[in-house]
């Protein structure tokens, strides 16, 4: 039940049935309580019409073969829907460190995407680039959306720029937040780099070694860094936000790492999207952090979309958590900007 309807049962319940118990005799006294009951009546109506409450709806979409997502909507105005990173990072951290501001603004819909967190997996295991797009518009028609903005964060980005390419009708701006639009690129221009100087790894770096797979190279350095308690260095500004943000994921029971565990196999992710930005022309806000080592912090200079803002954040990979404020102008200079 909604804070509204709670609300609305106090008023139309508890307090006039009050009101009307006591008896009165005087007239004028029972002029003033029928004035009164018309009063709170009118005033339960614009309410009613005129929600002083931001919705807050959890919603399960059953996809056309049998995936049931989890989606969660609050907030009001224009709609967007929420494209997470990781691969398989979930949609419930953004809400809880950046929902205080975008659900005032808009109607956010945030997403776990199949095979996470909160949302069922395919029986016949597929996680292709296809079968996500498709996801996204079967959520789009499901909710009466007719277009809608994406906002995507880390790898997001690539599943936004997929998606813009494909359905360009539905898109009517993107926010990119520290987003990839290419792995290898992010992983060859920044990751490999950063992290073998945080390992003090001496040249020639093994994670150029280009006769080994991609996520082999990519694993190694995972698996070190985290030995050594220095993975927060690529992404976070101190080790203590990297612990808050894992904290959230307690808040949620059986969390589904299937995408996660299985992205890989899938090669239609490791496109380089990058060429296709030259093409699409909806308004894009592309937000980039000078100390963003997952993505690349020069990771932009590829990036060619013709109505764009390009904004520089003094941020790591999460800004929505290290310089809120810093994105919030980001958000509102992209919004003026383009009209929205």
């Amino acid at each position: 039940m909604s804070i509204l309807l709670l609300y609305t049962e106090k008023f139309s319940g508890r307090i006039l049935h009050l009101i009307f118990k006591k008896s009165v005799q005087s007239e004028t006294t029972l002029t003033n309580l029928i004035a009164m009951k018309t009063f709170l009546i009118a005033t339960l109506c614009l309410l009613l019409i005129h929600p002083v409450f931001a919705q807050n709806q959890q919603i399960e979409i059953k996809t056309s073969d049998g995936v049931k997502l989890h989606i969660t909507k609050k907030g009001e105005g224009m709609p967007v829907l929420y494209l997470h990173g990781g691969p398989g990072s979930g949609s419930y951290w953004f809400e809880l460190f950046m929902g205080d501001y975008l659900e005032q603004h808009f109607q956010m819909i945030y997403l776990d995407q199949r095979g996470v967190g909160r949302s069922g997996s395919p029986d016949d295991g597929n996680f292709s680039l296809d079968r996500f797009l498709q996801d996204f518009e079967e959520i789009r028609v499901e909710l009466g959306i007719e277009t809608w903005i994406t906002m995507g964060h880390s790898f997001g980005g690539i599943l936004q720029t997929a998606y813009a390419n494909r359905h360009p009708e539905a898109i009517s701006g993107m926010i990119m937040i520290n987003a990839s639009l290419y792995m290898q690129g992010s992983f060859n221009e920044s990751w490999c780099l950063k992290a073998s100087e945080i390992l003090e790894i001496p040249e020639p770096f093994p994670c150029r070694d280009e006769t080994l797979p991609l996520f082999d190279r990519w694993n190694t350095l995972i698996e070190e860094l985290n030995e050594n308690d220095l993975m927060w260095k690529m992404g976070f500004d101190n080790r203590e936000n990297l612990d808050k943000m894992n904290s959230t994921y307690r808040d949620i029971s059986n969390w589904n790492s299937d995408f996660g565990n299985a992205f890989q196999d899938f090669e239609d992710f490791q496109i380089d999207f990058r060429p296709l930005t030259n093409s699409l022309n909806m308004p894009v806000l592309f937000y980039y952090g000078t100390r963003d080592w997952m993505a690349g912090p020069e990771h932009y200079r590829e990036i060619g979309f013709p109505n764009m803002l390009l904004w520089q954040g003094d941020t790591a990979h999460m800004p929505f958590l290290e310089n809120k404020g810093d994105l919030i102008d980001a958000i509102e200079s992209f919004m003026h900007k383009f009209g929205f």
